[in-house]
């Protein structure tokens, strides 16, 4: 059996708008339900532990998917969302991988987090498969390879666009754009047509450009332990 964790944000502010933020639904629920029903033991952390903040416009109607409505249905997974473990309580060699789902929430806090950071060094270091989705990708922002460049350098990777973030009008809220600091670590960036499932794979670094990307980034990681050695 698989262990995953899954990593999420404790940051709950949108800049200085007044406005809520945080993880988006639709991002953790298809990924989680895609390690559940794949027999994976999953495991919830953010930096402050306890409740993770939603991002209440991914709680709207429209934002709403077979696996968010499993998710309103679920006591269980409802409950191990309430309580996550503190990151720096997490020891990354009890897991196989990481997934970070996106919403803005991680921009302000795991981008910056040392927990985190130190989290997704050892990971990368021991050639385990990192997935990161959305606005997640901007977790990699300050992650270091053993040799000291970023492991964004020289990677093929994809992550929420400049334009889909045109789009919901946060271009001047965010603390940096996604698309453009992927670039700007090295990154050989694409991209798919705003709002559609794209996902990209190089070696165990494996990224998603947008919430219809969740549901895929999640397989593609599995299929990514499959072909690692597993003890």
């Amino acid at each position: 059996m698989y262990k995953i964790l899954m990593v999420l944000t404790s940051h709950d502010q949108l800049g200085d708008t007044g406005q809520k933020t945080g993880f988006w639904l639709e991002e953790f629920a298809a990924p989680y339900y895609v390690f559940v029903d794949a027999g994976a033991e999953i495991t919830l952390a953010s930096p402050k532990g306890g409740q993770p903040p939603l991002d209440p416009k991914s709680d709207q109607p429209d934002a709403q998917t077979e696996a968010t409505e499993r998710f309103r249905g679920d006591t269980q997974a409802q409950m191990a969302l309430a309580d996550t473990v503190p990151l720096g309580e997490i020891d990354p060699y009890d897991f196989d991988a990481v997934f970070y789902p996106g919403g803005h929430g991680p921009l302000w806090d795991l981008a910056q987090d040392k927990d985190s950071i130190t989290l997704l060094e050892a990971f990368y270091a021991a050639n385990k498969p990192i997935a990161a989705v959305c606005h997640a990708p901007g977790v990699l922002k300050r992650v270091k390879a053993p040799d000291g460049t970023s492991v964004i350098d020289g990677k093929r990777v994809t992550g929420f666009t400049n334009s889909e973030e045109h789009a919901v009008g946060l271009t001047d809220v965010v603390p940096f754009l996604v698309e453009d600091m992927l670039k700007a670590q090295g990154g050989e960036y694409s991209k798919a047509a705003d709002w559609s499932s794209y996902v990209i794979e190089d070696d165990h670094l494996i990224t998603g450009q947008n919430p219809a990307s969740s549901h895929a980034t999640a397989e593609a990681l599995l299929k990514r332990l499959a072909k690692e050695p597993h003890a």
